[in-house]
């Protein structure tokens, strides 16, 4: 399978050379007013009848960062145009050219977009805070290759530093029974895979088999989430992994540009431990509410059926370099595709503004081929 990684070297050694000559582009989420439902600490303006939740904990990776990676000694960054060019705070780190899943289910559930742990002020913090860093893993030698990234259990580390500060704010019994009502949501593993099994500098894939490897990332998975439970989460929302052998970085690999089964298949078992250990999850661990997005089967349907989308580009990116604009990743300063909204993906990695907005509303609203047990809608109004 190294055939399909070597991309990723390239990639690592361009934005190497582009990152010694381009500023560092230091642009924050817009600051947000603290109204409303979130944690009480003093008179607040009325809250929008339109907030479900008091505040929504966000983490992951580049799927879902917002610009925790800005500031670090990293070649994992997109905190320069094009990335943004959609969005109205333009370069802010997303990996996308618009919204990411998690600012269009912040929308749904009424709240403001969440800010990223390394921007986020203490009354940020009251509605949220996203701590996904793009190269980051369950595992936390994944993502080494792009140097400067913060893994899952390092991003837990952060949420217990949020924790105490709130606490300072509101109270240690306030913040239990807020805390019990948030959403958190989970998007992590594409990493473990892109940027760990598959690479050709990691001993793993010549230490586990496939079936192997993802028992050893969802027992790891285990631990980490039963700490985010032990911390206060209740409501959890945990995203599954993709059609990740049809990205355009492993579209690029193929002589005829079609989906890698073999990286589809690698990545089934970690999907179906995933189920199995939030079923588990949910029978003990009293008051855990775990849900799953099948990341699997929304883009199985839009891909089998883009025109009932919208979709007319599938096997390439918005804005990259190469075969499949699939070798590299999009560039600074590189001019994207003028119709971004009839791409599936925006660059080598990652999709377009308009995949995330509609994957976040099928996850909201959907019925359980795409969420279970229940929908983000439900979760919320528990």
């Amino acid at each position: 399978m190294g055939k399909y990684l070597k991309f990723s070297c390239l990639n690592v050694l361009l934005r190497t050379v582009i990152l010694m000559y381009i500023c560092h582009i230091n642009v924050g989420v817009l600051g947000q007013q603290v109204v409303g439902d979130d944690f009480d600490v003093a008179p607040q303006a009325a809250a929008p009848t339109t907030e479900m939740v008091p505040a929504m904990f966000v983490f992951g990776d580049s799927l879902i960062d917002n610009g925790n990676n800005n500031n670090l000694a990293s070649l994992a960054k997109a905190n320069y145009y094009p990335y943004g060019i959609d969005f109205k705070a333009g370069p802010t780190g997303r990996f996308s050219n618009g919204y990411t899943m998690v600012d269009e289910i912040a929308d749904l559930l009424g709240l403001p977009l969440v800010p990223a742990y390394s921007e986020a002020s203490t009354d940020d913090m009251l509605h949220g805070v996203n701590y996904a860093s793009a190269a980051a893993g369950i595992l936390d030698i994944t993502g080494r290759n792009f140097v400067g990234r913060i893994p899952f259990n390092r991003q837990l580390e952060n949420f217990e530093s949020s924790l105490t500060q709130i606490r300072a704010r509101v109270g240690a019994a306030n913040l239990a029974q807020q805390l019990s009502r948030c959403i958190f949501f989970v998007g992590m593993g594409s990493n473990d895979y892109l940027n760990n099994y598959l690479m050709p500098n990691y001993p793993t894939k010549n230490q586990y088999n496939g079936p192997q490897f993802a028992d050893l990332l969802v027992q790891q998975y285990t631990a980490q989430l039963t700490r985010l439970y032990t911390l206060g989460a209740r409501k959890v929302i945990i995203a599954g992994l993709g059609l990740m052998g049809c990205i355009p970085s492993i579209l690029s690999q193929s002589t005829t540009s079609q989906c890698s089964e073999e990286v589809n298949q690698l990545v089934l078992p970690f999907n179906a431990n995933t189920k199995t250990m939030i079923n588990n999850l949910n029978t003990n661990l009293p008051g855990a509410r775990i849900t799953f997005i099948d990341i699997h089967n929304m883009i199985q349907d839009i891909l089998a059926n883009p025109g009932s989308y919208g979709f007319s580009v599938l096997d390439r990116g918005c804005c990259g370099i190469g075969k499949n604009n699939g070798q590299i990743t999009c560039l600074p300063m590189q001019q994207p595709c003028s119709n971004r909204d009839e791409y599936v993906f925006w660059d080598a990695f990652h999709p377009t503004e308009a995949v995330n907005v509609l994957m976040a509303r099928k996850a909201f609203t959907g019925n359980q081929d795409v969420v279970s047990p229940i929908n983000i809608q439900q979760l919320a109004s528990l």
